[in-house]
């Protein structure tokens, strides 16, 4: 499966599919929150956060292109990520992008 972020991939022609998604909601242990919240008052990354973050755009991006397998698409074009937070602690990272066919 191609995926990319333009609206076009080199050298081939494009049949579109229809509209993809891949979506989930992660968030970290009270344990983890704990740890974390005192990083803030010294700053620098938020590691536990970053690896939480890395581990739901790539469960989002494999859900999107499950969906787009099942559509028979050989790629996804124009692929976006986008991510909310939806209480403390607990973010949605969604990705979506446009399932094509190969001519």
């Amino acid at each position: 499966m191609v995926i990319v972020n333009t609206d076009y991939i080199s050298g081939k022609e494009l049949e579109m599919l229809g509209m993809v998604k891949g979506s989930t909601i992660q968030s970290k242990n009270l344990g983890h929150d704990i740890g974390q919240s005192f990083k803030t008052l010294v700053g620098g990354e938020l590691k536990s956060y970053t690896d939480m973050m890395n581990d739901a755009r790539a469960l989002a991006t494999r859900r999107m292109v499950e969906e787009a397998e099942k559509l028979g698409a050989d790629a996804v074009v124009n692929v976006r990520f986008a991510s909310a937070s939806v209480m403390a602690g607990a973010a949605e990272v969604m990705a979506y992008g446009t399932a094509v066919k190969f001519k």
